[in-house]
């Protein structure tokens, strides 16, 4: 370990233990909040507030999004951001520490993300490097920004859309898990859209050639893009779930109906191509059955972008924070959780660690250590997709993971909302924050570093000259275009 990431990261440490309590308690707030997306008033509030406590300029209602907001400290030298998200899934209410399925409230909304602690982690990443500049007299900007949205609604697309992010140099972010490891690997853009069929209501057995059936058009729909799937890239992924069926009589034919997709594929490119076609069939659809069809985008974002540059400086912070630190208690809980899981959960686990490490942490599922560094290979996959891409694309990023939960615990599901409150996933939480405050730092005291990492960017063909935005150029927030 260099000396310089040695003291850098031991006061950080010191800095963040020293206001923990405030960033745990902040954290059991959002998750009592649990609000789903561009509906995180009392979440954004709360955070926004506290950093105004903290001497941060606050910016609320950024990019016309009521629940998003910028806070920044300093107003010279580079511009780093941290990015926080604080929205909650729907459908996911569970009691903190059960260990079996037990919601607060049906159907009600819960953190089956971690998002709770993903924005706190973040505050607590800019506040150390605020105290730190301060003490240094070092020059440099720290904006944190309050991400709505994340789940679906991909509220960092439109925050890049509106050009938020055109004067920073670096941006920085995490994401709750059961290992801590860089978050580096691919992921893929896509575009969620709903698709509303009208048609012509009539008695089905009186009167059926007067009607005109919705259903059968978002049917005949999602047949033909069941067939498209045998004609698109191999790692492109398109789902959809029927949300408005028009009714529950069978003898009536049913005159509206509605389905929503969510297009995937490994390039923005891609996806808006896979995109076209599936609106093709629609009106396809549409033509076959006499009806009508309008659809209306809910969000989109872009593919990551990563940055080896600044992610081998993440790591290695990431390595000189490792800390075996928890108590017995925690590693009863954890085992707990553990058992609640799968065979096929827990096996897929341990392909991610060995078969040797998933012995280990079958009894002990507390992970403490990092993930050895690796780059992504041009073979990689992408899963999931995330609205960071869309700021990857703008400037340098780079993100990690960091073990909040029992090995194996799958996100988006009860399990994860459970053990929100757990002292072991705030610990995961502040050893993401002291992660990334120590390496912002870093950057900031080596000028060399910033040059490299968006030399990198534009070598990949990024930056915000080439970056294009999936939402259309009118599009506006969801909620809005619903009123």
């Amino acid at each position: 370990m260099q000396a310089d990431t040695k003291n850098v990261v031991e006061r950080v440490s010191q800095i963040i233990e020293s206001q923990k309590d405030k960033f745990t308690a902040i954290s059991d707030q959002i998750w009592e909040f649990a609000e789903v997306r561009f509906e995180e008033v009392e979440s954004s509030e709360c955070l926004a507030s506290f950093m105004e406590e903290q001497d941060f300029h606050v910016e609320r209602g950024v990019a016309e999004i009521p629940t998003a907001f910028t806070a920044t400290s300093g107003t010279s030298g580079p511009v780093i951001a941290i990015l926080g998200e604080f929205d909650a899934l729907p459908s996911l209410s569970q009691k903190a520490g059960k260990t079996s399925k037990e919601p607060l409230k049906s159907e009600a909304p819960g953190h089956g993300c971690g998002h709770n602690l993903l924005g706190v982690g973040g505050i607590a990443a800019a506040v150390a490097v605020q105290t730190y500049m301060q003490e240094q007299g070092m020059e440099g900007t720290i904006r944190y920004y309050g991400c709505p949205a994340e789940e679906s609604g991909y509220g960092k697309t439109y925050m890049v859309k509106a050009g938020l992010f055109e004067d920073v140099d670096a941006a920085f972010s995490w994401h709750p898990h059961y290992m801590n490891r860089l978050f580096n690997g691919p992921t893929l853009a896509v575009v969620h859209a709903h698709f509303t069929f009208k048609g012509q209501s009539s008695h089905a057995a009186a009167s059926p050639e007067l009607g005109r059936s919705a259903l059968d058009a978002v049917e005949l729909m999602n047949v033909g893009v069941n067939y498209m799937r045998e004609h698109m890239p191999d790692e492109a992924r398109v789902h959809y779930a029927i949300t408005n069926t028009g009714g529950m009589s069978p003898n009536v034919v049913q005159p509206e109906a509605e389905v929503s997709y969510f297009v995937r594929a490994p390039q923005s490119a891609q996806a808006r191509e896979l995109f076209e076609r599936v609106k093709n069939i629609a009106k396809g659809a549409s033509l076959m059955t006499e009806t009508t069809v309008e659809h209306r985008i809910e969000g989109a974002c872009s593919n990551i972008v990563p940055n080896r540059v600044l992610d081998q400086l993440l790591h290695r912070n990431m390595i000189a924070l490792e800390e075996d630190n928890f108590t017995d208690e925690e590693i009863r809980t954890s085992k707990a959780f553990y058992e609640t899981l799968s065979d096929n959960e827990k096996q897929m686990a341990a392909s991610l660690v060995g078969d040797q490490r998933a012995a280990e942490l079958s009894k002990r599922p507390l992970i403490h250590e990092a993930a050895p560094y690796s780059e992504p290979r041009a073979s990689s996959k992408g899963t999931g997709s995330t609205d960071v891409g869309d700021v990857s694309w703008v400037t340098p990023t780079a993100q990690l993971m960091a073990a909040t939960e029992a090995f194996g615990t799958p996100l988006h599901t009860w399990q994860v909302v459970a053990q929100g409150q757990t002292s072991y996933a705030k610990k995961g939480m502040l050893y993401a924050s002291k992660s990334i405050a120590s390496t912002v730092i870093n950057v900031l005291q080596t000028p060399d570093v910033l040059r490299e990492a968006k030399e990198e960017l534009h070598r990949q063909g990024a930056g915000a000259h080439q970056y294009d935005c999936l939402l259309p150029k009118e599009q506006m927030l969801p909620h809005m275009l619903c009123q």
